[in-house]
C-alpha cells in the first residue's frame, strides 16, 4: 500500500510565491505611480527587469503546485484519470475566474469598454496551460513519462514563440483566438506563447519533486534544481550572444534565451530556499508564507487599487523614492488585508454556530 499519510507543507514554496507577491506588487506599484521622468533612472530600469520575474515564477510555480497535487491525488485514489480530471477541472477553474476578474474591473472603473472583459490576462493563460498540463500529465504512463512529455512541451513552446508569433496562420483563427497566441495590442496582457511553457516547466520539475519521497531524495532533487538553474542561465547568456536562429525575435520577449534564463533563475531560487529552510527560519518567512498562500486574493485585490481611483491621485506622480516608500506602505496593507478577512470570516463562521445550535431541537 502507497503512504498516503499526511505530509508536512513544503514552507519553501510558499516563502517562492510569497515572493512572486512581493515581485508582482513592486512591478505593479512601479508602473502605475512613478511619474515620467524618473522612468530614465538606471534603478528604475533594474526595477522594471525585477518586475518581470513575478509572471514566469507565479506561472512556474502554479505548474509546480499542479504536478504534487495530481501526484498526491494518484497516490490517494489509485487512478490516475481520476486525479487528472481533479487538475483539469482546477485550470478551467482558473480560467473562469479570469473572466470574474475582468468583470469586476469593468464594473468597478467607468468608462471601460465591454471588450476588456475578454482581454488575456495571466489567469487566462494559467488555466489553460493548466488543463493543457493535466491532460499531458494524465496521458502519461509513469513520472518519468510526464517529466519528459512537460519538458518537451516547455522546449517546443519556447522555440516556437517567434515563428508563431510571426505566422500568417494565426491571422486566420477567430480574433478571440489570435489574441490568445500572440499579442494584439490592448486585447492581450500575456499569452500562450511563451508563459505556457513556464507551466510545463513547472509541472516537470513539480513530478520530480512529488517523486522525493524521504528527506535525502528531495535534497538531491533540489541540489539537481541548482546545478540545472545554473546551467540554464549560463546557456542562455551564451546564446543570446550568437546569432539568431529567427528571422524575427526579441530577447525581452519572444527569445528562447530569456527563457532560459528565468527558468533557471527559478529552479536556483527554490534550491536556495530550499537550503535556507534546512538551515534554520527565514526572517520574515511567516509574512512571506502567508503571501504565498494568500496569492490570488492579493492578486485580486491589490490590482484595482493599484491601477484604480483608489490611488489616482498619485498615478504617475510620485518620484522613485516616493514609489519605493508607497510600495512598502501598500505591501503593510495588503498583509493586515489578509488579517482583516481571515477574522471576519472566522466571525461569520462563529455566527453560523451560534445560528446552527441555537436552531437546534433538542431531542
Amino acid at each position: 500500500m502507497p503512504d498516503v499519510g499526511p505530509r508536512p507543507r513544503r514552507q519553501y514554496i510558499d516563502w517562492a510565491r510569497g515572493i512572486a507577491v512581493l515581485i508582482m506588487i513592486q512591478a505593479h506599484t512601479l508602473d502605475a505611480w512613478t511619474r515620467a521622468s524618473s522612468r530614465s533612472d538606471p534603478a528604475f530600469q533594474w526595477l522594471s527587469m525585477l518586475g518581470g520575474f513575478a509572471a514566469p515564477l507565479f506561472l512556474w510555480l502554479a505548474g509546480l503546485s499542479l504536478a504534487l497535487s495530481a501526484e498526491r491525488g494518484l497516490e490517494r485514489s489509485g487512478s490516475r484519470r481520476q486525479a487528472m480530471n481533479a487538475a483539469v477541472r482546477r485550470g478551467a477553474e482558473i480560467f473562469i475566474l479570469a473572466f470574474a476578474f475582468r468583470l469586476q474591473a469593468f464594473i468597478v472603473s467607468p468608462g471601460s469598454w465591454l471588450v476588456t472583459i475578454f482581454r488575456v490576462d495571466i489567469l487566462n493563460v494559467m488555466g489553460l496551460s493548466l488543463m493543457a498540463t493535466a491532460l499531458l500529465w494524465g496521458a502519461s504512463r509513469g513520472a518519468r513519462s510526464a517529466v519528459l512529455s512537460s519538458a518537451t512541451a516547455a522546449i517546443v513552446v519556447a522555440m516556437s514563440t517567434p515563428l508563431v508569433r510571426a505566422a500568417q496562420w494565426v491571422n486566420a483563427l477567430p480574433l478571440w483566438m489570435q489574441w490568445h497566441i500572440r499579442p494584439f495590442g490592448d486585447h492581450t496582457t500575456f499569452t500562450l506563447f511563451p508563459w505556457a511553457g513556464f507551466v510545463f516547466a513547472g509541472m516537470a520539475a513539480g513530478v520530480l519533486l512529488a517523486r522525493a519521497g524521504r528527506p535525502h531524495h528531495e535534497r538531491r532533487v533540489l541540489g539537481g534544481f541548482a546545478l540545472a538553474g545554473a546551467a540554464l542561465v549560463w546557456f542562455g547568456f551564451w546564446a543570446s550572444h550568437q546569432p539568431s536562429l529567427y528571422h524575427s525575435s526579441s530577447f525581452w520577449t519572444s527569445s528562447p534565451t530569456f527563457f532560459a534564463i528565468r527558468s533557471g533563475v527559478m529552479l536556483a531560487a527554490l534550491a536556495i530556499l530550499f537550503g535556507v529552510n534546512l538551515l534554520g527560519r527565514l526572517p520574515g518567512g511567516a509574512a512571506l508564507a502567508t503571501f504565498g498562500r494568500n496569492s490570488l486574493f492579493i492578486y485580486w485585490i491589490h490590482v484595482e487599487i493599484v491601477y484604480g481611483y483608489t490611488t489616482w491621485p498619485i498615478r504617475g506622480r510620485l518620484p522613485l523614492w516616493a514609489t519605493a516608500v508607497a510600495f512598502v506602505v501598500f505591501t503593510i496593507a495588503m498583509y493586515k488585508t489578509i488579517g482583516l478577512r481571515d477574522r471576519l470570516a472566522e466571525q461569520w463562521r462563529v455566527r453560523g454556530l451560534r445560528k446552527a445550535s441555537a436552531g437546534a431541537v433538542p431531542a
